[in-house]
């Protein structure tokens, strides 16, 4: 059943006649949207003259999110209508893209924030992504290169052939039954709840078992971010203890298009059964880091903080991790 109702699949009524189209690349746009906090809010309280209440009685100004709501929806009507005729358009939300099919002849537009640009990109494969800032007095914007009214060149390079890309790699966790989940920006190895973590790691012939909070494994585009933390608690444990930091080349921060990933084990637990040898490391695609579950259950594998989103890896799972074959692809 196609579940791209007319509400979440829309035809393109309105259209840029001055844009050129290569046709031999481009068929289709999908513009990727995600619900507004008025909307969510909506959902929640099934009216917005109820949210309104809630929030007034709770406190809250409600105008600001109404506002925000507004604007939301004028840039996506905007993008819309930027679209050239003749090329068919899909709007969905970021919620379905687990379940859409996306095609070669497709260009994808995602109107933010961020997190929306790194869960489109897990599903699109080598799809282009021209990632709208919809609000940059709100939204910082780090992986969305355009603003609003910039929206109209950015897509008339693309869709003529003459755009830059940036190219981020990603990486990927595959089970031994073809599951397999990528990651943007980093992957998360271990137990659901904060239980340790009970696993065999190995790479390049050598393995040990190991008992520890999970496994962090970084993206270059990731490298700012979880990576960064990890970086600061070692950091922090070796000073307090009275020993010297070395700090990583450019603190730790990698190219977005780099050709490996970094490993990190937190919280690693020396025991009988257990070792603290390979706790941080490189991952190549000629290197690739295999992990086999010794948890009985709540064994985990998930990508970017969406923790909802996951791979079951329990005992008897093997996961074998290394970078993507593609890379995702934003117009930059």
């Amino acid at each position: 059943m196609n579940i791209f109702t007319p509400s979440t699949m829309k035809r393109n009524e309105h259209a840029h006649p001055a844009i050129r189209v290569n046709q031999a690349l481009y068929e289709n746009v999908v513009v990727i949207t995600r619900k507004t906090e008025l909307e969510e809010l909506t959902e929640r309280f099934n009216t917005v003259a109820q949210a309104r209440f809630y929030l007034d009685h709770a406190g809250q100004n409600f105008d600001p999110i109404d506002a925000s709501h507004k604007k939301y929806q004028a840039v996506l009507a905007r993008v819309r209508q930027s679209i050239p005729r003749g090329l068919k358009t899909h709007v969905i939300e970021r919620s379905y893209l687990p379940q859409y099919s996306f095609q070669p002849a497709d260009l994808v537009i995602t109107i933010g924030p961020d997190g929306l640009v790194v869960n489109a990109a897990k599903y699109v494969g080598e799809q282009p992504i021209l990632a709208i800032n919809p609000d940059p007095v709100h939204i910082d914007g780090i992986l969305m290169a355009y603003h609003e009214h910039q929206m109209g060149s950015a897509l008339s390079a693309v869709l003529a052939g003459e755009a830059k890309f940036k190219q981020v790699s990603m990486a990927e966790a595959r089970l031994e039954d073809g599951q397999r989940l990528l990651a943007f920006n980093d992957l998360y190895i271990g137990a659901q709840s904060h239980v340790s973590a009970r696993y065999h790691l190995a790479q390049a012939g050598l393995g040990e078992e190991q008992s520890s909070s999970g496994i962090i494994v970084s993206t270059g585009a990731g490298s700012t971010g979880w990576l960064q933390s990890v970086y600061a608690g070692a950091a922090g444990v070796i000073q307090a203890l009275g020993g010297q930091v070395t700090p990583p080349p450019n603190a730790g921060r990698l190219p977005w298009d780099t050709e490996h990933l970094m490993y990190a084990v937190r919280e690693p637990f020396p025991s009988k059964v257990s070792e603290t040898n390979k706790v941080f490391g490189v991952v190549t695609k000629n290197a690739p880091l295999t992990i086999t579950s010794h948890m009985a259950g709540n064994g985990v594998i998930f990508s970017d903080g969406t923790e909802s989103d996951y791979l079951a890896f329990n005992a008897g799972s093997t996961a074998t991790i290394t970078l993507a074959k593609h890379k995702a692809r934003l117009v930059a």
